[in-house]
């Protein structure tokens, strides 16, 4: 429908809705990049065509502010007089019926369990961040995600608001030495968000992790060195869609499994499954980045296997600081193979979300950060 309404003319309203709607509405607008002003007057419209609506709750509204087309809220309050609907009812209603009419395209699941390796050998480039909101991303679009904290320090751990397993309990290190107990099943921990609905799951750092390279050094299994962590994690494929696994700043055997765990298999498409490098615009970044290439080309040589790059992510960009910063972006732009999958701003959301122990997407589901992780997601997957 063309509505008579200047949509650059707009006037502000404010409403009281419930924090699930208004919470519906965010996620589902920044999913489909639409601005949330857009989908709320579209939503008006629609419901100005329709004839009979059934009640939505609005216990417990909270204020609620948006832009809507000069003169459509006089409009739309009249026809909420007419029908005998407050207005709170009505906007709600209007979001409600945008929001059933705007689901989500189902997620096509992969035939079998997709690997993501977020890595770098700098530290702080903010591979955790990505890890976590890769995976919630994933999550929220519907797919079965376990997310792997593999460096020892746990910073992903504790991004979602969990605490490290105790140096003496079972722990994916000792699996993967083969000094555990139990199922590695048995060490997961549901993300329990409404977003994510028991689909996302973390299987968190231990200390010990510290030790596996010393005593990966020392097995006299030389193929442990390289297939520990695959074999360890060996059933958890059956279980998810994708295996998103945040590796440390290290150049040792630890990432040594991590790499082999994302090469590329027998039958399996090379762009399935792979490395994501986190990187920043400056040239740290870049020199890590050597390191991890050489010991990339050192694996494939040495074990006759093949380990694709599936892109860059530029993290925490921002133009602000200069030269610096816009010519590095620029540099690994022009690397074009692997490509930059996406540029994700500097802003306080996920810092915010990280202080608070609460997922990016669930914290801040409209913001900046949170959309770049989607897109992340999107250049994945599709």
């Amino acid at each position: 429908m063309t509505a008579p309404y200047d949509p650059s003319d707009r006037e502000k309203v404010v409403a009281k809705l419930p924090l699930t709607l208004r919470q519906e509405l965010k996620v589902r607008a920044a999913q489909l990049s639409v601005d949330i002003q857009d989908a709320v007057t579209e939503g008006i419209h629609t419901w100005r065509q329709t004839a009979e609506l059934g009640p939505v709750d609005t216990a417990g509204g909270a204020s609620f502010a948006t832009y809507l087309p000069a003169g459509l809220y006089n409009d739309f309050k009249e026809d909420c007089k007419s029908r005998s609907v407050a207005y709170n009812q009505g906007l709600a209603q209007s979001i409600r019926l945008w929001l059933d009419t705007h689901t989500m395209p189902e997620l096509v699941r992969p035939a079998q369990c997709r690997r993501f390796v977020v890595c770098n050998q700098k530290g702080g480039v903010g591979k955790s961040a990505v890890s976590a909101g890769l995976s919630q991303a994933l999550a929220e679009a519907g797919a079965r995600v376990c997310v792997i904290d593999f460096d020892p320090q746990g910073h992903l751990t504790k991004h979602l608001g969990q605490t490290h397993l105790g140096i003496k309990e079972p722990s994916l290190a000792k699996h993967m030495l083969g000094e555990a107990e139990g199922t590695i099943r048995d060490l997961l921990i549901p993300i329990e968000y409404d977003a994510f609905s028991n689909r996302l799951m973390l299987l968190p750092a231990c200390k010990d992790a510290f030790l596996l390279d010393a005593k990966l050094a020392t097995t006299r299994n030389v193929r442990v060195k390289e297939t520990a962590l695959e074999k360890a994690i060996e059933e958890l494929e059956k279980d998810f869609d994708y295996i998103v696994v945040d590796c440390p700043p290290s150049l040792g055997y630890t990432m040594d499994t991590a790499l082999y765990f994302g090469r590329s298999r027998d039958g399996e498409d090379p762009q399935a499954s792979g490395l994501v490098v986190v990187v920043q615009a400056e040239d740290t970044s870049a020199d890590a980045y050597d390191l991890l290439l050489e010991q990339i080309e050192d694996m494939e040589g040495d074990l006759e296997i093949a380990i694709t790059q599936l892109g860059f992510v530029v993290n925490l960009y921002d133009a602000r600081k200069g030269y610096i910063a816009t010519s590095s972006l620029d540099s690994w732009q022009e690397f074009s193979d692997p490509p930059v999958l996406v540029v994700i701003p500097d802003v306080k959301e996920q810092r915010e979300a990280v202080r608070l122990k609460r997922p990016l997407l669930e914290y801040a589901p409209d913001g900046e950060q949170a959309i770049a992780m989607r897109n992340l997601k999107k250049a994945l997957t599709t």
